[in-house]
């Protein structure tokens, strides 16, 4: 951890100011996003997680705009996308970058088709635009060049080191010049092998900088906001010990509880302007 922590030093004084502009313009330049947040399509269940995944802070710490073009990879069940549909409906433009329906009865099928339907809902995400997403495969997450802003929550682990490569290629050919790649991992502590706890479901800090860095972007800022120092990301189950998945049943229930959900890195990387 020492390592990584050095390693981004550099960027810590610039995000705290950074920081606190976000803060001045998330009182008076975000009230779309926080009705999103707010709003009654998210469910009770959805809301309690607010306190692990920091919605509103992390998206102000990426820069976050209602007139901005967004692209989700990965949207999974829709947790962020909850979030992110009603808070550019109107002004900007949502991408979901999702597995595609394979016509299989497998999971990226079931993922893709769960995602449609609760799309197909409720009105607030009629404006949201599904791609196709094929992990380790280059895939156009949105036309080339139209992003203002490509994000990723706790996806990294999933693709390991050669789909993330991949990922950050897409995610910076659908970027703007000056566009932003946001991302939110499990982070491994730097004291961890990745090739010896890659199915933790936790990804090395230092790798996610570096294969950002080879596809050609630049760390502006990292945050400390999903932070959480409780857990030691050694669990029985990896991370699904943790809540919410809780994969241990009651076997130490109040413990895990009492750790909260992840420890996780909040990246914010830049594509230049040539």
């Amino acid at each position: 951890m020492k390592l990584i922590r050095t390693l981004i030093s550099s960027t810590i004084i610039s995000a705290s100011l950074m920081g606190t502009a976000i803060a001045h313009q998330g009182a008076h330049g975000n009230a779309q996003l926080e009705q999103a947040i707010a709003g009654d399509h998210r469910s009770d269940k959805n809301k309690a997680r607010d306190q692990y995944r920091h919605p509103q802070q992390t998206l102000e710490f990426f820069g976050f705009k209602p007139s901005m073009t967004i692209v989700e990879i990965a949207p999974g069940g829709g947790w962020y996308t909850e979030v992110l549909a009603p808070a550019v409906k109107g002004k900007g433009l949502l991408y979901g970058a999702h597995y595609p329906d394979t016509g299989k009865d497998d999971y990226y099928s079931k993922s893709r088709k769960k995602l449609e339907a609760k799309l197909a809902a409720n009105d607030v995400y009629s404006e949201v635009k599904l791609t196709n997403f094929v992990p380790k495969k280059a895939s156009e997450l949105a036309p080339a060049g139209s992003a203002d802003m490509v994000l990723t929550f706790r996806n990294l682990h999933n693709w390991g080191e050669e789909g993330v490569k991949q990922v950050f290629a897409d995610a910076f050919k659908a970027l703007k010049p000056g566009g932003v790649l946001g991302v939110v991992e499990h982070r491994m502590p730097a004291s961890q092998q990745f090739a010896e706890n890659s199915k933790s479901g936790y990804f090395p800090e230092k790798m996610a900088i570096d294969l950002a860095a080879a596809a050609g972007f630049k760390l502006a800022a990292s945050s400390e906001i999903n932070a959480n120092p409780k857990d030691t990301a050694d669990h029985p189950k990896g991370v699904w010990t943790l809540p919410p998945v809780l994969r241990m049943g009651d076997t130490d229930k109040a413990k895990y509880m009492a750790i909260g959900e992840s420890d996780r890195m909040t990246l914010k990387f830049v594509k230049p302007v040539k």
